[in-house]
C-alpha cells in the first residue's frame, strides 16, 4: 500500500541482503520510523514490544527472525534456541507457530552450509504468500461490498465498521479486513469506514486511521462503545474485522472488544464478517473460549496514554489513579454463532468445521 504516494510494505529485506527493515508501529501516527532488525533477539523483541503486530506480520517477522538466527548459528542447537526464543514472544496469534514450523521444516534437513540461504528464501516466500493471500481476501470481500452497494440508493456511501488494526500494517501488505475496503475504494465505490479507537493501545485511532488517511479512504474515528449506537440507527452496513486465531469450528479470537461488536451486530441484523488468511486457522482446537491462550499485557497500556502535545512533544500521561489495580486482557473470543462469514483466500465460508475443512483439506 501507499504512504503519501510511495509504496511501502510493513517488513522487508534490506538492500544489504541480510538485515530486515520494518515500520516501527509504536511510533505511529505521530512519527514514521523504520527499524532495522539484525538478530533473532531483535526480531523477538519487535514482536514482544509490538514494534510489529498483527498475526500475519508476526508470522513473517518470526520467519525473518529465524533467518537472522541461522545466519549467526546454523547448528541444530542454535535453530532450536531461536525457535524457543521467537515462539515465546507472544502466545495468542497462531501464525507465529505456523511460520516457525515452516521455517524449521525447510531448514533442518539441509546441510549446515546451505541453511542460511534456505532460511532467507523461505522467509521471503512466507512474506510473498501473505501478500498474495491478502489480495485474494480482498477480492472475495469486495464482492460482498459490491452487493451491498447495489442494494443502496445511488450515491449513498457503504458504511463499514472495523475494530483494531487489520490493515496492511498488520500484514506484509494489503491487510485482511482492509483489503476489500482498499479494492472497493480504488474501484470508485463510495466507502466510509467507522474506525474503533480500540483501547488500550488505540490501534484503530493510531494505525487504521493513519493508513486509511494516507491512502485517501474516507473514515471517522469513534470511541469503542459507539458501534452499537451506530448499528441501532442503521449507520453501519457491515462489520469486517481481522483475527489472531480461528478454531476448527469457526470461533474467532481477536482484539479485546470484538465480541461486544459481534453481539451488537447480531442484535441489529448487521452482517459481521471476519477476514483471515488460512495460516490463522488452528485446526487443532475446537473451543475458542476454553482453549485459546489469552495474552495479558502490562498494566501501563491501560493506565497511561501517549500522544502529541499542542507544542509538538510526544508525551505519556497517566489516566488511572495511582494504586488502582489494572487488568489488561489483549484478546477475546467471538463464538462462531455470531459470525456471518469468514472471508478467506478461498472464498467466503461458513464459520464451521465442515466449511473450513472442505476449503483447506491440506490443513484440516
Amino acid at each position: 500500500m501507499k504512504v503519501d504516494g510511495r509504496h511501502f510494505r510493513s517488513i522487508w529485506l534490506e538492500p544489504d541482503g541480510w538485515s530486515v527493515g520494518a515500520i516501527d508501529q509504536r511510533r505511529l501516527p505521530h512519527e514514521f520510523v523504520i527499524a532495522r532488525l539484525e538478530t533473532a533477539d531483535a526480531a523477538a523483541d519487535a514482536i514482544r514490544t509490538m514494534l510489529v503486530r498483527g498475526a500475519p506480520l508476526i508470522g513473517a517477522t518470526a520467519a525473518y527472525g529465524m533467518a537472522l538466527a541461522v545466519r549467526d548459528d546454523c547448528s541444530d542447537a542454535g535453530i532450536d534456541r531461536a525457535y524457543q526464543l521467537l515462539i515465546a514472544a507472544r502466545p495468542t496469534a497462531i501464525n507465529l507457530k505456523w511460520a516457525l514450523d515452516k521455517m524449521t521444516r525447510a531448514i533442518m534437513p539441509a546441510p549446515p552450509s546451505e541453511r542460511a540461504l534456505i532460511a532467507y528464501t523461505r522467509a521471503a516466500e512466507i512474506a510473498e504468500q501473505d501478500v498474495a493471500i491478502n489480495r485474494e481476501i480482498g477480492q472475495h470481500g469486495l464482492a460482498l461490498i459490491e452487493a451491498i452497494a447495489a442494494s443502496k440508493p445511488p450515491g449513498d456511501a457503504i458504511n463499514i465498521l472495523t475494530h483494531c488494526n487489520a490493515g496492511w500494517l498488520a500484514t506484509v501488505d494489503w491487510g485482511t479486513a482492509t483489503a476489500p475496503i482498499y479494492l472497493a475504494h480504488d474501484r470508485g465505490l463510495k466507502i466510509h469506514v467507522w474506525v474503533d479507537e480500540t483501547r488500550p493501545r488505540n490501534q484503530g485511532a493510531s494505525l487504521t486511521a493513519w493508513e486509511l488517511g494516507h491512502h485517501g479512504v474516507p473514515h471517522t474515528v469513534i470511541a469503542d462503545n459507539t458501534g452499537g449506537h451506530l448499528m441501532q440507527h442503521a449507520m453501519v452496513d457491515l462489520a469486517i474485522v481481522g483475527t489472531d486465531r480461528v478454531t476448527a469450528n469457526g470461533d474467532v479470537c481477536n482484539k479485546i472488544g470484538t465480541y461486544l461488536k459481534a453481539l451488537a451486530a447480531h442484535d441489529n441484523g448487521v452482517p459481521f464478517y471476519v477476514a483471515l488468511p488460512s495460516p490463522t486457522i488452528d485446526f487443532s482446537i475446537d473451543d475458542g473460549i476454553g482453549q485459546i491462550p489469552i495474552e495479558q499485557r502490562a498494566a501501563d497500556e491501560v493506565a497511561t496514554m501517549t500522544g502529541r502535545t499542542a507544542d509538538g512533544r510526544i508525551e505519556t500521561v497517566r489516566v488511572v489513579p495511582a494504586g488502582s489495580p489494572v487488568a489488561n486482557y489483549a484478546f477475546d473470543v467471538t463464538p462462531a454463532r455470531l459470525v456471518t462469514g469468514l472471508i478467506t483466500e478461498r472464498g467466503v465460508l461458513r464459520p464451521d468445521r465442515a466449511a473450513l475443512a472442505s476449503a483447506f483439506p491440506d490443513r484440516a
